[in-house]
C-alpha cells in the first residue's frame, strides 16, 4: 500500500480555527460595509446646487 504524503494536511481542529478565522474576517468586513450610520457617515452631503453626483 502506498504511504501518503502528510505535509499539507491539517487537522479538523486546525481546519475549525481557520474557518472561525475567516468567518469572524467575513463577518466584521460586513458589518462594516452595510453598517448604515457608518455609511451616512462616509456619504457626501447633497450637493445645494441640485447636482446628485456631487
Amino acid at each position: 500500500m502506498k504511504q501518503e504524503n502528510n505535509i499539507d494536511k491539517i487537522t479538523r481542529k486546525e481546519a475549525i480555527s481557520k474557518m472561525g478565522k475567516y468567518a469572524a474576517i467575513t463577518a466584521v468586513g460586513t458589518f462594516v460595509i452595510l453598517n448604515p450610520l457608518k455609511s451616512q457617515a462616509q456619504s457626501l452631503p447633497p450637493d445645494p446646487g441640485g447636482n446628485p453626483f456631487g
